[in-house]
Protein backbone atom coordinates (compact mmCIF):
# COMPACT_ATOMS: atom_id res chain seq x y z
CA UNK A 1 0.00 0.00 0.00
CA UNK A 2 1.24 3.66 -0.30
CA UNK A 3 1.43 4.42 3.02
CA UNK A 4 2.80 0.60 4.38
CA UNK A 5 6.27 1.93 5.30
CA UNK A 6 4.45 3.58 7.90
CA UNK A 7 3.76 0.46 9.54
CA UNK A 8 7.83 -0.07 9.40
CA UNK A 9 8.72 2.65 11.49
CA UNK A 10 10.49 1.44 14.84
CA UNK A 11 8.66 1.80 18.37
CA UNK A 12 11.29 4.69 19.25
CA UNK A 13 10.56 6.61 16.14
CA UNK A 14 7.02 6.79 17.04
CA UNK A 15 7.59 7.36 20.65
CA UNK A 16 9.52 10.49 19.16
CA UNK A 17 7.29 11.41 17.33
CA UNK A 18 4.12 11.73 20.12
CA UNK A 19 7.00 13.67 22.21
CA UNK A 20 7.11 16.35 19.51
CA UNK A 21 3.71 16.57 18.72
CA UNK A 22 3.48 16.86 22.50
CA UNK A 23 5.54 19.89 22.88
CA UNK A 24 3.93 21.01 19.93
CA UNK A 25 0.74 21.47 21.59
CA UNK A 26 2.52 22.52 24.87
CA UNK A 27 4.19 25.36 22.84
CA UNK A 28 1.46 26.51 21.10
CA UNK A 29 -0.63 26.88 24.09
CA UNK A 30 1.94 28.81 25.85
CA UNK A 31 1.57 31.26 22.51
CA UNK A 32 -1.86 31.82 23.10
CA UNK A 33 -1.41 32.23 26.26
CA UNK A 34 0.55 36.05 25.46
CA UNK A 35 -2.85 37.12 23.28
CA UNK A 36 -5.33 39.56 24.57
CA UNK A 37 -7.09 38.81 27.62
CA UNK A 38 -10.35 37.62 25.96
CA UNK A 39 -9.34 36.07 23.57
CA UNK A 40 -6.45 34.29 25.51
CA UNK A 41 -9.49 32.47 27.69
CA UNK A 42 -10.92 31.47 25.12
CA UNK A 43 -8.53 29.62 23.44
CA UNK A 44 -7.36 28.21 26.87
CA UNK A 45 -10.75 26.86 27.15
CA UNK A 46 -10.57 25.37 23.43
CA UNK A 47 -7.50 24.17 24.01
CA UNK A 48 -7.67 22.48 27.38
CA UNK A 49 -11.39 21.11 26.04
CA UNK A 50 -9.98 20.03 23.38
CA UNK A 51 -8.17 16.55 23.90
CA UNK A 52 -10.85 15.75 26.22
CA UNK A 53 -13.23 16.46 23.41
CA UNK A 54 -11.29 14.56 21.04
CA UNK A 55 -10.83 11.55 23.79
CA UNK A 56 -14.56 11.70 24.26
CA UNK A 57 -15.59 11.24 20.25
CA UNK A 58 -12.83 8.69 19.86
CA UNK A 59 -13.06 7.01 22.80
CA UNK A 60 -16.87 6.69 23.90
CA UNK A 61 -19.24 8.37 21.27
CA UNK A 62 -17.41 6.33 18.49
CA UNK A 63 -17.56 3.13 19.68
CA UNK A 64 -21.21 3.28 21.42
CA UNK A 65 -22.39 4.05 17.74
CA UNK A 66 -20.02 1.78 16.22
CA UNK A 67 -21.34 -1.13 18.85
CA UNK A 68 -25.11 0.04 18.28
CA UNK A 69 -25.01 -0.38 14.17
CA UNK A 70 -23.07 -3.92 14.76
CA UNK A 71 -26.04 -5.64 17.18
CA UNK A 72 -28.41 -5.09 14.17
CA UNK A 73 -26.04 -7.53 12.25
CA UNK A 74 -25.04 -10.41 11.66
CA UNK A 75 -21.80 -12.26 13.17
CA UNK A 76 -19.82 -10.98 10.22
CA UNK A 77 -21.23 -7.44 10.38
CA UNK A 78 -22.27 -7.06 6.86
CA UNK A 79 -25.84 -8.48 6.53
CA UNK A 80 -28.53 -6.54 8.39
CA UNK A 81 -30.84 -8.66 10.67
CA UNK A 82 -32.72 -5.71 12.49
CA UNK A 83 -33.56 -6.92 15.91
CA UNK A 84 -32.75 -10.90 15.91
CA UNK A 85 -29.48 -10.47 18.23
CA UNK A 86 -31.96 -8.64 20.51
CA UNK A 87 -34.68 -11.31 20.44
CA UNK A 88 -32.16 -14.36 20.67
CA UNK A 89 -30.67 -12.47 24.21
CA UNK A 90 -34.16 -13.52 25.46
CA UNK A 91 -34.70 -16.95 23.80
CA UNK A 92 -31.74 -18.62 24.40
CA UNK A 93 -31.60 -20.68 27.99
CA UNK A 94 -27.52 -19.73 28.53
CA UNK A 95 -28.25 -16.43 27.98
CA UNK A 96 -31.16 -16.33 30.30
CA UNK A 97 -28.96 -17.47 32.87
CA UNK A 98 -26.75 -14.97 32.45
CA UNK A 99 -29.19 -12.25 32.66
CA UNK A 100 -30.21 -13.79 35.81
CA UNK A 101 -26.37 -14.31 37.10
CA UNK A 102 -26.02 -10.36 36.81
CA UNK A 103 -29.52 -9.73 38.26
CA UNK A 104 -28.27 -11.86 41.07
CA UNK A 105 -24.65 -9.66 41.25
CA UNK A 106 -26.64 -6.55 41.34
CA UNK A 107 -28.72 -7.21 44.23
CA UNK A 108 -26.61 -8.54 46.30
CA UNK A 109 -23.18 -7.18 45.91
CA UNK A 110 -23.51 -3.34 46.28
CA UNK A 111 -25.91 -3.99 48.96
CA UNK A 112 -24.22 -6.31 50.67
CA UNK A 113 -20.50 -4.27 50.16
CA UNK A 114 -22.52 -0.77 51.13
CA UNK A 115 -24.25 -2.43 54.84
CA UNK A 116 -20.71 -4.34 55.64
CA UNK A 117 -18.86 -0.80 54.86
CA UNK A 118 -21.25 1.04 56.98
CA UNK A 119 -21.45 -1.21 59.83
CA UNK A 120 -17.96 -1.42 59.96
CA UNK A 121 -17.17 2.31 59.70
CA UNK A 122 -19.81 3.18 62.72
CA UNK A 123 -18.35 0.82 64.95
CA UNK A 124 -14.34 1.69 64.16
CA UNK A 125 -15.38 5.24 64.54
CA UNK A 126 -13.11 7.49 67.01
CA UNK A 127 -12.21 3.87 68.48
CA UNK A 128 -8.12 3.89 69.23
CA UNK A 129 -7.14 1.79 66.71
CA UNK A 130 -9.31 3.33 64.59
CA UNK A 131 -6.47 3.99 61.83
CA UNK A 132 -5.34 0.35 61.87
CA UNK A 133 -8.90 -1.03 61.77
CA UNK A 134 -10.06 1.38 58.75
CA UNK A 135 -6.53 -0.14 56.78
CA UNK A 136 -6.95 -3.63 57.17
CA UNK A 137 -10.48 -2.96 55.60
CA UNK A 138 -9.21 -1.19 53.06
CA UNK A 139 -6.11 -3.24 51.91
CA UNK A 140 -8.62 -4.93 49.27
CA UNK A 141 -8.95 -2.11 47.34
CA UNK A 142 -5.13 -1.66 46.23
CA UNK A 143 -5.89 -4.96 44.86
CA UNK A 144 -6.63 -5.80 41.17
CA UNK A 145 -9.79 -7.17 40.89
CA UNK A 146 -7.85 -10.05 38.76
CA UNK A 147 -5.03 -10.20 41.83
CA UNK A 148 -8.17 -10.47 44.48
CA UNK A 149 -9.52 -13.18 42.34
CA UNK A 150 -6.57 -15.21 42.15
CA UNK A 151 -6.06 -15.32 46.39
CA UNK A 152 -9.51 -16.29 46.19
CA UNK A 153 -9.04 -19.07 44.00
CA UNK A 154 -6.77 -20.34 46.27
CA UNK A 155 -9.01 -20.38 49.28
CA UNK A 156 -11.45 -22.44 47.25
CA UNK A 157 -8.94 -24.66 45.74
CA UNK A 158 -9.82 -28.16 45.72
CA UNK A 159 -7.80 -31.43 46.23
CA UNK A 160 -9.48 -35.21 46.97
CA UNK A 161 -10.34 -36.46 49.76
CA UNK A 162 -7.25 -38.02 51.83
CA UNK A 163 -4.89 -35.79 50.39
CA UNK A 164 -3.62 -32.20 52.22
CA UNK A 165 -5.85 -29.57 51.49
CA UNK A 166 -4.13 -26.14 50.57
CA UNK A 167 -8.00 -23.73 49.90
CA UNK A 168 -8.56 -22.38 53.23
CA UNK A 169 -12.45 -23.34 52.85
CA UNK A 170 -11.90 -27.32 52.46
CA UNK A 171 -9.56 -27.01 54.93
CA UNK A 172 -12.17 -25.89 57.33
CA UNK A 173 -14.63 -28.41 55.97
CA UNK A 174 -11.56 -31.32 56.40
CA UNK A 175 -11.23 -30.25 60.08
CA UNK A 176 -15.22 -30.37 60.56
CA UNK A 177 -15.25 -33.49 59.64
CA UNK A 178 -16.56 -32.88 56.23
CA UNK A 179 -15.19 -34.17 52.31
CA UNK A 180 -13.77 -31.04 50.04
CA UNK A 181 -16.03 -29.95 47.74
CA UNK A 182 -15.32 -28.54 44.56
CA UNK A 183 -16.86 -25.26 45.30
CA UNK A 184 -16.30 -23.35 42.06
CA UNK A 185 -18.24 -25.95 40.04
CA UNK A 186 -21.40 -26.20 42.63
CA UNK A 187 -24.17 -24.30 40.76
CA UNK A 188 -25.78 -21.54 42.00
CA UNK A 189 -23.34 -21.81 44.86
CA UNK A 190 -20.60 -20.73 42.84
CA UNK A 191 -22.05 -17.45 41.64
CA UNK A 192 -22.34 -16.37 45.17
CA UNK A 193 -18.98 -17.11 45.84
CA UNK A 194 -17.89 -15.00 43.13
CA UNK A 195 -20.06 -12.05 44.11
CA UNK A 196 -17.98 -12.64 47.55
CA UNK A 197 -14.51 -11.70 46.12
CA UNK A 198 -16.46 -8.28 44.66
CA UNK A 199 -17.76 -7.59 48.24
CA UNK A 200 -14.22 -8.02 49.92
CA UNK A 201 -12.64 -5.58 47.80
CA UNK A 202 -15.92 -3.07 47.73
CA UNK A 203 -16.71 -2.94 51.36
CA UNK A 204 -13.35 -0.94 52.07
CA UNK A 205 -14.34 1.56 49.33
CA UNK A 206 -17.67 1.48 51.11
CA UNK A 207 -15.95 2.03 54.65
CA UNK A 208 -13.73 5.08 53.80
CA UNK A 209 -16.02 7.25 51.98
CA UNK A 210 -19.10 6.56 54.67
CA UNK A 211 -16.81 7.04 57.56
CA UNK A 212 -16.02 10.72 55.92
CA UNK A 213 -19.26 10.91 56.15
CA UNK A 214 -20.25 9.95 59.87
CA UNK A 215 -17.35 12.49 60.82
CA UNK A 216 -18.90 14.98 59.35
CA UNK A 217 -22.05 14.78 61.31
CA UNK A 218 -21.81 17.51 64.29
CA UNK A 219 -20.97 16.15 67.47
CA UNK A 220 -22.92 18.41 69.40
CA UNK A 221 -26.23 16.14 67.74
CA UNK A 222 -24.74 13.11 68.85
CA UNK A 223 -24.10 14.29 72.40
CA UNK A 224 -28.00 15.76 72.79
CA UNK A 225 -28.88 12.71 72.03
CA UNK A 226 -26.94 10.87 74.34
CA UNK A 227 -28.48 13.48 76.92
CA UNK A 228 -31.80 12.36 75.93
CA UNK A 229 -31.02 8.78 76.99
CA UNK A 230 -30.67 7.59 73.21
CA UNK A 231 -28.96 4.41 72.68
CA UNK A 232 -26.36 2.75 70.65
CA UNK A 233 -29.42 1.59 68.07
CA UNK A 234 -31.20 4.94 68.24
CA UNK A 235 -28.29 6.97 67.79
CA UNK A 236 -27.27 5.09 64.49
CA UNK A 237 -31.42 4.66 63.66
CA UNK A 238 -32.18 8.26 64.34
CA UNK A 239 -28.92 10.48 63.47
CA UNK A 240 -26.54 8.91 62.13
CA UNK A 241 -28.03 6.51 59.12
CA UNK A 242 -30.37 9.74 58.07
CA UNK A 243 -27.37 12.16 57.83
CA UNK A 244 -25.39 9.86 55.88
CA UNK A 245 -28.17 8.24 53.85
CA UNK A 246 -27.10 10.56 50.80
CA UNK A 247 -23.79 9.33 51.12
CA UNK A 248 -25.06 5.83 51.49
CA UNK A 249 -27.27 6.30 47.87
CA UNK A 250 -24.00 7.32 46.27
CA UNK A 251 -22.26 4.54 47.46
CA UNK A 252 -24.60 2.29 46.69
CA UNK A 253 -25.03 3.58 43.11
CA UNK A 254 -21.25 3.86 42.68
CA UNK A 255 -20.95 -0.25 43.83
CA UNK A 256 -24.10 -1.01 41.43
CA UNK A 257 -22.33 0.65 38.39
CA UNK A 258 -19.15 -1.13 38.85
CA UNK A 259 -21.08 -4.55 39.26
CA UNK A 260 -22.38 -4.46 36.19
CA UNK A 261 -19.42 -4.16 34.25
CA UNK A 262 -17.88 -7.06 36.42
CA UNK A 263 -15.91 -8.83 33.89
CA UNK A 264 -12.20 -9.67 35.53
CA UNK A 265 -13.44 -11.61 38.51
CA UNK A 266 -15.93 -13.70 36.52
CA UNK A 267 -13.24 -13.94 33.65
CA UNK A 268 -9.83 -15.11 36.17
CA UNK A 269 -11.70 -17.85 38.47
CA UNK A 270 -14.11 -19.63 36.09
CA UNK A 271 -13.80 -18.13 32.45
CA UNK A 272 -17.86 -17.71 32.75
CA UNK A 273 -18.33 -22.05 32.95
CA UNK A 274 -20.33 -23.55 35.15
CA UNK A 275 -23.25 -21.53 35.68
CA UNK A 276 -21.17 -18.08 36.59
CA UNK A 277 -21.56 -16.09 33.51
CA UNK A 278 -22.01 -12.29 33.32
CA UNK A 279 -23.46 -10.07 30.37
CA UNK A 280 -19.74 -8.76 30.03
CA UNK A 281 -17.91 -11.91 30.10
CA UNK A 282 -20.50 -13.24 27.89
CA UNK A 283 -20.09 -9.89 25.30
CA UNK A 284 -16.60 -10.86 25.27
CA UNK A 285 -17.25 -14.53 24.71
CA UNK A 286 -19.65 -14.24 21.87
CA UNK A 287 -17.89 -11.54 20.04
CA UNK A 288 -14.27 -12.49 19.98
CA UNK A 289 -14.05 -16.36 21.04
CA UNK A 290 -17.64 -17.90 18.99
CA UNK A 291 -17.36 -14.28 16.57
CA UNK A 292 -20.74 -13.86 16.96
CA UNK A 293 -19.87 -10.13 16.37
CA UNK A 294 -23.86 -9.05 16.41
CA UNK A 295 -24.67 -10.94 19.50
CA UNK A 296 -21.95 -9.57 21.58
CA UNK A 297 -22.86 -5.89 20.98
CA UNK A 298 -26.27 -6.42 21.44
CA UNK A 299 -25.32 -7.44 24.95
CA UNK A 300 -23.00 -4.79 25.23
CA UNK A 301 -25.83 -2.49 24.30
CA UNK A 302 -27.83 -3.86 26.52
CA UNK A 303 -25.33 -3.27 29.46
CA UNK A 304 -24.82 0.60 28.30
CA UNK A 305 -29.25 0.50 28.65
CA UNK A 306 -28.86 -0.53 32.58
CA UNK A 307 -26.20 1.89 33.31
CA UNK A 308 -27.77 4.81 31.96
CA UNK A 309 -30.30 5.41 34.60
CA UNK A 310 -27.81 5.12 37.19
CA UNK A 311 -25.71 7.44 35.61
CA UNK A 312 -28.78 10.04 35.32
CA UNK A 313 -29.56 9.56 38.82
CA UNK A 314 -26.12 10.69 39.99
CA UNK A 315 -25.79 13.43 37.88
CA UNK A 316 -29.07 14.62 39.08
CA UNK A 317 -28.36 14.04 42.73
CA UNK A 318 -24.82 15.93 41.53
CA UNK A 319 -26.89 18.97 40.31
CA UNK A 320 -29.21 19.19 43.37
CA UNK A 321 -26.44 19.24 46.01
CA UNK A 322 -24.59 21.74 44.40
CA UNK A 323 -28.13 23.71 43.86
CA UNK A 324 -28.11 23.41 47.62
CA UNK A 325 -24.91 24.55 48.79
Amino acid sequence: MEYSFLYELPKIVWMLIGIAAFLAVIGLMLVLMDTPRTRRDRWQALLFLAPALVLLLGGLVYPVVRTTVLSFHDGSGEVFVGLANYVWMFQRPEILLVLRNTLLWVLFAPALATAIGLLYAVLIDRSRFESVAKSLVFMPMAISFVGASIIWRFVFAYRPAGQQQYGLFNQIVVWLGGEPQLWLLNQPLNTFLLILVLIWVQAGFAMVVLSAAIKAIPSEMTEAARIDGAGAWQLFSRITLPSVWPTVLVVLITITVQTLKVFDIVRTMTAGNYGTSVIANEMYSQAFQQGQTGQGSALAVFLFVLVIPLVVVQIRRNRKAKELA
